[in-house]
């Protein structure tokens, strides 16, 4: 998949400017779909040049102008038809940190410890801009009542598969380091 579908199915909420954009990638997209500012910048504008998408430039006075784009029918169709086809492969796992730690050093299992560490803090300030979505998602109202009654559910679900993935991130550091620390030998 290319970021192109990201980007079209970001503009399903509406007219956004590319730093919108790019703030909507860090919260929403982040779980699933990664993408740099210039990466997302570079789309916007093949995506505007075939069509997929329209610009309008907002003048501003004490701020450079800026370009707001909107989906166009042709976006929405194209979004439709890749939203309808079969998922092509399931999704790899490719992860460096997992090299790491088939490569660890048993006799000496502090770096590893000390990268499980940071990988669980990265899962649960994860967790926690997640929870904060969640809340401005729900505003008030029960999750049952908001998947019932929201326009799109779709950027729910999606937060939940994110949260999922990282308890289970969070869950298995926690394993990994009970494990290094009990085969740690007490000095």
């Amino acid at each position: 998949m290319s970021l192109k579908y990201a980007v079209l199915a970001a503009l399903l909420e509406g007219e956004a400017s590319g730093y919108e954009l790019s703030k909507v990638f860090d919260v929403s997209f982040a779980n699933f779909w990664a993408s740099t500012p210039q990466q997302l910048y570079r789309e916007l504008e093949r995506l505007t040049q075939d069509g997929l998408i329209e610009a309008r430039v907002v003048q501003q006075e004490r701020r450079p102008n800026k370009r707001m784009f909107t989906l166009t029918e042709a976006g929405r169709e194209e979004l439709g038809s890749f939203a309808a086809a079969p998922v092509r492969r399931p999704a790899a796992m490719r992860d460096e940190l997992m090299i790491k730690i088939q490569a660890m050093d048993d006799s000496e299992p502090g770096p590893t410890i000390a990268l499980i560490e940071e990988r669980m803090s990265w899962a649960l300030g994860k967790l926690a801009r997640y929870e904060r979505v969640r809340d401005r998602l729900l505003s008030g109202r029960t999750e049952e009542d908001y998947l019932r009654e929201a326009d799109r559910v779709g950027p729910y679900l999606t937060l939940l598969a994110g949260i999922a993935y990282e308890e289970e991130n969070r869950r298995w550091c926690e394993r990994v380091l009970t494990v290094l620390k009990q085969r740690t030998p007490l000095s």
